[in-house]
């Protein structure tokens, strides 16, 4: 049981966590507004403005640098690891999505033009980022740590 307190209370997860939903809530809501429709599954999908990937490990990196210093090795292993994942999210996550979009329109041709119906199995698009939803995810999680370590666990 005091692990389980001790796995609740962490605020390096609390940090993380918190910023991962306040970027997919985020997500949903400026997804419905561009889109004039509310889906739901935004809420859990990737791809999109703000990055949730990117303002989870930003959060925790900025909350280990609150907590640890900027000179502990928690730190520079969080750091390291935004670092990756944010780059990835721009990189080949940004690209395998625009690769899946290709891949759909070739499928979509290619079913217009044979008589026989091919599989409708639809590639995700939305995977990766642009640097302005990455920006944005990292703002949050940074903003976001702050807020956890100053207010909520003052």
């Amino acid at each position: 049981m005091e692990g389980l307190l001790k796995l609740l209370t962490n605020q390096f997860l609390i940090a993380g966590v918190s910023s991962w939903a306040v970027a997919q809530v985020l997500k949903t809501l400026i997804h419905a507004a561009i889109n004039k429709k509310f889906e739901l599954e935004r809420l859990f999908g990737d791809g999109g403005m703000p990055s949730g990937h990117s303002a989870t490990v930003t959060s925790v990196a900025a909350m280990s640098a609150l907590v640890c210093g900027l000179d502990s090795f928690e730190f520079a292993i969080a750091a390291i690891l935004a670092i990756i994942v944010c780059h990835d999210a721009m990189g080949v996550r940004l690209e395998t999505g625009k690769q899946a979009a290709v891949l759909n329109e070739v499928m979509e041709l290619l079913e217009a033009l044979s008589k026989n119906n091919l599989p409708e199995a639809k590639l995700k698009e939305f995977v990766g980022h642009t640097p302005l939803q990455v920006a944005a995810g990292i703002v949050i999680g940074i903003l976001n740590a702050v807020f956890m370590y100053f207010v909520v666990f003052a």
